[in-house]
């Protein structure tokens, strides 16, 4: 009884102490910064789904840090180094939640399963009706994927560091876990955390740099239909999902497990009047229980020791530097519709092909009814968004592909 002190009992507090005072700064910063994201989430400036359990996370891995029985600092949520399988065997009758970073997150199943839940909310109708203008703004707004590669050289990186996290850009956070899985596994857990943390800050920060870049007349632009958009029966959208995802596989097989894992969400949304239980099952719990658990473990992983590498201030500006070049380059396309289309295109709709589905899409449809009640552009940003999924999911595709080969 008497080793029994202060620092021992309250080993939270005590390990602050024992680990030095950057670490302890560090702790306190991603406390609070934890407490900001659950607030933010509860607001709904961020995605709740995510953002939520991922601060909860933050808060409790680095306040639930102890003694371990060998002397170091540790905690019992889970042990991402771990690559012993003796010791993995052990950690994972230990740690609560090793199991399914092992056995679900670290292999990129995780990924697949929110990608299938995903797939059942795209229309792929949209991008049908309007292939041209869908591609086109899905291109432009991969700029800040294209672009990061070699800037993340210049900054030091390796060609495999820099496509990983380059794909932030993409705005589509299981194409970047799956990526850095592939390409750059070491940093895995900073790239992905990092990215999470952006990408739910695109909905509160897009917004501003549309107002910055497009003036009111031109948000304000209603699009004057010439036509009726053509309604493609559910058939013919099951022989696109079909036959895209063959040829993707085939083009690029080492991504062939997210091109099944979208277009099977694609083809159950198609067949949901035969398939109605499945379609519920993945549209809603697959959906929201990995989306769920994602945030959660990200949270877990936001563990102080973890996040004090060097290369982690590099991953910031980078993930910052691709998404801001990404909706640059969305507004650059939606500027190019604008004059193809001589004045009859809102070029907002370009920041929807930036492919947080369906983030984006909404907020370009709040930007233009807050200018303009009467315009209507939600199912052109939908074309634009789904098509930047479908992108996204291809540049994954070439940089794991090719990448390695360099």
């Amino acid at each position: 009884m008497e080793n029994i002190d202060f620092y021992s009992l309250f080993q939270g507090v005590g390990t602050m102490a024992a680990g030095g005072w950057l670490l302890a700064v560090t702790r306190i910063a991603l406390v609070i910064l934890g407490c900001a994201v659950i607030y933010l989430g509860w607001k709904g400036v961020l995605e709740p789904m995510i953002m939520i359990p991922m601060g909860l996370g933050m808060i409790a891995i680095n306040c639930g840090t102890l003694m371990m029985p060998e002397g170091g600092l540790g905690n019992l949520f889970l042990d991402p180094l771990a690559s012993d399988t003796d010791e993995l065997m052990n950690i994972m009758q230990i740690d609560f939640l090793q199991p399914i970073y092992t056995l679900s997150f670290s292999n990129g199943l995780i990924a697949c399963f929110v990608f299938m839940g995903i797939g059942t909310l795209l229309d792929v109708g949209y991008l049908l009706q309007r292939p041209f203008a869908s591609i086109l703004l899905a291109l432009c707004a991969e700029l800040g994927t294209f672009l990061t590669l070699p800037i993340a050289s210049a900054m030091g990186l390796t060609l495999k560091e820099g496509a990983s996290v380059a794909m932030v850009g993409g705005a589509d956070g299981p194409m970047v876990l799956f990526t850095s899985l592939v390409l750059a596994k070491h940093l895995f857990v900073p790239i992905t955390v990092v990215a999470y943390l952006y990408l739910g800050l695109t909905y509160g920060g897009y917004p501003y740099l549309v107002k910055l870049l497009v003036p009111k007349r031109l948000r304000a632009i209603k699009i004057e239909e010439k036509k009726v958009p053509k309604n493609y029966a559910p058939k013919v959208k099951l022989a696109f999902a079909v036959i895209l995802c063959a040829v993707l596989c085939f083009l690029f097989p080492v991504a062939s497990p997210l091109f099944l894992s979208l277009f099977i969400g694609v083809a159950v949304r198609e067949c949901k009047e035969s398939m109605k239980h499945v379609y519920e099952f993945m549209s809603g719990p697959l959906l929201y229980g990995s989306t769920f658990m994602l945030g959660l473990l990200l949270g877990v992983l936001c563990d102080a020791h973890l996040l004090m590498s060097p290369v982690i201030l590099k991953l910031l500006i980078l993930s910052v530097v691709a998404l801001l070049l990404s909706g640059i380059g969305g507004i650059i396309g939606g500027y190019i519709m604008y004059f193809l289309k001589k004045g009859n295109y809102n070029p907002v709709i370009g920041i929807a092909a930036v492919s947080c589905v369906p983030t984006t899409a909404k907020v370009a449809q709040k930007l233009v009814s807050k200018d303009n009640p009467d315009s209507f552009v939600l199912g052109h940003a939908l074309g634009a968004n789904i098509s930047g999924v479908i992108t996204s999911a291809i540049i994954a595709g070439i940089y794991t592909t090719i990448i390695p080969l360099l």
